[in-house]
């Protein structure tokens, strides 16, 4: 495993996440409270021993640069790395990186120059805990080319995603990128055939999505790319692949996420909360890897607090926090509530009365399915709690997005404010 070399996608300008990807990278949007979602697909990768790490970026990438430079510093006996890969423009090269595939293309030779027996490719958009060793494993036992981890999915969320069919070996025989119309949805919709592979019961009415993490091997990688147009894995390199090189799925019925909108975001945070996640991050033999930070305990004086993650070094005083997340450094005063919300907190603390309006949540506030971003500062007596069911709306300070609203990194809200 240790010669395996992993890339990770970084992702492209992530509009559908804005204003939370506005300043920063998709990779780089904090998750869990004191987290960022590209130490996910990190992690899942040392828990395997694979420590030979790509980060291929290319929008908003300091923040997320700079997190992974001061996070994953191996010791001078380990020949591991997580290297970025920075989109760039040479004389040979004019333009950026088009799609997956083609921003694999571009760093290819990069990534294969060790010679490494396989190529592991993940998304740095999304929340699992995957067993990288047995998905390899499973990879060689079966002398496949390029192996695709797949999930059960409903009928509502097949059409983001990559459907596949699989024959009795698991091998895969169909492959639809983002089907759409209801007759190709009925004709890929789970068979007999694909729940047999499967090797795990999947729901009635159930559909097989790609999850968008691969094992290729390094010489069929190199084939299907150099020489061909191609710029995405999902709609052109896969069902490419179907006819010439034996392509097999990797089934996985645990969580994962594709943290690609706003509400998938803030539901993926607020399902961490409760009592029996479907993500545990508390596993011991299975740790979320990030920057440690050297910070105090939470601290809560006179506070109701219910099924909610408290981040190290908040202040919480007087206040009621349910079904919500507070990160680092986040301060929530005195007469505040805090519902089915993330907040993410600060990069610094403030001492109260050094600004007009503090950094973090104000006294006498109300905030309800809301994701405040880091270092916003919410006014006294401000009510965030969408009373009139408002689904989409943007102003100079926050947006509206299916119904949650988004406080964007260093907004302000004048105090009594009502949204």
């Amino acid at each position: 495993m240790e010669k395996v070399v992993t890339a990770i996608l970084g992702g492209g300008q992530g509009s559908r996440l804005w204003p939370l990807t506005r300043d920063r990278a998709k990779p780089a949007v904090p998750v869990g409270g004191k987290f960022r979602l590209i130490d996910i697909p990190i992690s899942n990768s040392l828990f395997a021993g694979i420590d030979r790490i790509y980060v291929i970026t290319q929008f908003n990438s300091t923040s997320l640069h700079r997190h992974i430079a001061q996070t994953y510093r191996f010791d001078a006996f380990s020949s591991g790395f997580v290297n970025i890969l920075a989109a760039e423009l040479t004389t040979e090269r004019q333009d950026w990186f088009q799609g997956t595939a083609d921003a694999v293309r571009h760093t290819l030779p990069r990534l294969i120059e060790a010679n490494p027996p396989e190529v592991l490719i993940l998304s740095g958009d999304q929340l699992y805990l995957m067993d990288i060793t047995e998905f390899v494993k499973t990879h060689r036992q079966r002398g496949a080319d390029l192996t695709i981890a797949v999930k059960p999915v409903s009928r509502e969320e097949a059409p983001g995603l990559g459907i596949l069919h699989l024959d009795p070996s698991g091998r895969v025989v169909n492959f639809v990128e983002k089907p759409k119309e209801a007759e190709q949805l009925d004709a890929l919709a789970l068979d007999e055939q694909t729940q047999a592979a499967l090797g795990f019961p999947a729901p009635p009415g159930s559909y097989l999505a790609s999850m968008g993490i691969y094992v290729f091997r390094p010489e069929v990688l190199k084939e299907l790319l150099i020489g061909s147009t191609t710029v995405d894995f999902g709609r052109e390199v896969i069902p490419q692949a179907l006819s010439s090189y034996k392509v097999y799925a990797f089934p996985h019925n645990k969580y994962w996420a594709d943290i690609g909108t706003i509400p998938s975001f803030h539901q993926a945070n607020l399902d961490l909360t409760l009592p029996l996640p479907p993500l545990n991050l508390y596993d011991p033999e299975f740790r979320i890897y990030t920057h440690p930070r050297f910070l105090p305990g939470t601290k809560v004086t006179e506070c109701f607090v219910q099924c909610s993650i408290l981040s190290e070094g908040s202040i919480l005083s007087g206040s009621r926090v349910t079904d919500s997340i507070i990160g680092i450094r986040a301060a929530v005063r005195a007469g505040s509530i805090v519902e089915r919300s993330v907040i993410m907190g600060a990069s610094f603390w403030e001492n109260d009365g050094t600004s007009e309006v503090a950094i973090g949540i104000g006294r006498d506030c109300h905030i309800r399915n809301a994701i405040v971003d880091f270092d916003s500062r919410i006014g006294d007596g401000s009510k965030l709690i969408n009373a009139g069911g408002i689904q989409e709306a943007d102003a100079d300070n926050y947006c509206i997005r299916e119904g949650i609203i988004v406080v964007p990194k260093n907004a302000v809200i004048p105090p009594g404010t009502v949204i």
